[in-house]
């Protein structure tokens, strides 16, 4: 088979670069690297340079780049059927609903395709919920939600995100949403009562992936959840980042033994191949949703559950969380040698980690920028903190590797 690519032109970093600012809308500000191919943790830019994967496209590449068992399924599915509406049934979506419906422990599944989405989805059924069975008043629903959060980014999310970079410039916002800190269970219940009955759900992250890896109390999600089923409120876990076995268990939720009412999933449902997001929950819950309530044309397309279907048959198994809690082990070991020179501190939970860099060294930023000059690839967050979250399918090799680039960078 001729290999197309040898008959492209040669493309330069700087000027892929220069040509994307002139094109796009500035609402990213990547790292200057132009990547062109990829497979399992390396990927390769247009320059013919190598760079180790250490952000994992925020949890959606779990299992790593072109993951063969996922290209198969993928492939297997665009020579049959990828697009059908939910106008159909097509015969990958039972299959599907009912697969991932069972890694959750739930009743019923609701796809979506991306992260915002599943969370828009999860407000809703929260607020029908309300309403239908809770017997709140009439647009009286209240949700609340934790400072720090990220949940996305449509005008919804952002009123009740904290971020200014992320809300300023963007009201008005929609009502009913009231914050409190993240991991105060004092102040998450004196919420709950001061809204007369109408709180209809708690919302939120598990660990918090945008706001640097942040892991609450040990009490906190017992708390939540025993607080929630108490006061017939809906515990809902964004588990978009946090789950599918990132932090050495198939959720993050997993860590503390509690079960939230509904969950909100993305990013490496689908496998770093499409967009897949689900709202996941019993049919108490999700049985308050009739036709024409919500929907999505792409939402569980063909392809999109050919590909789902074999992450969750993949998980199953339990690999690749067990491999993510050992080299998580590895990892927190690393890091914490760094701390006191060049790391403040850390957190991390699995192949997860925030790392606080020490702000004489530089901003997050410029110790990506290092990284990527190093031949690793990871984002910054808030100032001087930088995000960890290599493919599960890494080596231990590669992850020292990796690490000692970032030991390399701080010196």
């Amino acid at each position: 088979m001729t290999d197309h690519r040898t008959r492209v032109t040669p493309r330069r970093t700087a000027d892929e670069v220069a040509r994307a600012q002139a094109r796009t809308a500035h609402n990213y500000h990547p790292l200057p690297v132009v990547l062109s191919d990829a497979e399992g943790v390396w990927l390769t830019d247009v320059d013919g340079r190598r760079f180790l994967d250490f952000l994992a496209g925020y949890s959606a590449l779990n299992f790593g780049h072109a993951h063969p068992r996922l290209l198969a399924a993928a492939h297997a599915q665009l020579d049959r059927l990828t697009l059908t509406s939910r106008a159909f049934v097509h015969d990958r979506f039972a299959d599907f609903c009912a697969a991932l419906g069972d890694l959750c422990g739930k009743e019923m599944v609701l796809p979506m395709n991306t992260g915002a989405e599943a969370v828009e989805t999860a407000i809703k059924i929260a607020r029908k919920w309300g309403y239908d069975v809770k017997g709140v008043p009439a647009d009286t629903a209240r949700i609340i939600v934790a400072g720090g959060n990220f949940h996305g980014r449509t005008t919804t999310v952002v009123g009740f995100s904290d971020d200014p970079d992320a809300r300023n410039g963007f009201g008005p916002f929609t009502p009913g949403f009231d914050l409190v800190p993240y991991g105060d269970l004092a102040a998450l219940e004196a919420a709950v009562a001061a809204n007369s009955g109408t709180t209809v759900a708690v919302l939120i992250e598990p660990i918090q992936g945008e706001g640097g890896v942040v892991i609450p109390p040990a009490d906190y999600l017992p708390g939540v959840r025993e607080l929630c089923s108490r006061e017939r409120v809906l515990f809902v876990a964004d588990e978009i980042q946090s789950g599918l076995g990132r932090t050495g268990r198939t959720f993050a939720c997993d860590h503390a033994g509690v079960v939230p009412d509904l969950y909100v999933l993305g990013k490496a449902l689908g496998g770093g191949v499409v967009p897949v997001s689900a709202v996941v929950g019993d049919s108490d819950v999700l049985g308050v949703l009739h036709p024409g309530q919500h929907g999505s044309t792409f939402g569980g397309n063909p392809l999109a559950c050919a590909v789902a279907l074999e992450v969750v048959t993949m998980l199953r198994s339990g690999e690749h969380q067990a491999r993510a809690a050992a080299l998580g082990d590895v990892l927190a070991e690393r890091l914490q040698a760094m701390v006191g020179h060049g790391v403040v501190s850390f957190r991390s939970r699995g192949l997860w980690a925030g790392v606080d860099i020490d702000p004489a060294l530089g901003t997050g930023r410029e110790v990506c920028e290092r990284l990527l000059a190093r031949g690793v690839l990871a984002k910054d967050t808030h100032g001087s903190t930088i995000r960890l979250a290599p493919p599960l399918v890494i080596s231990a090799d590669d992850l020292n590797w990796g690490l000692d680039q970032l030991e390399g960078s701080l010196s």
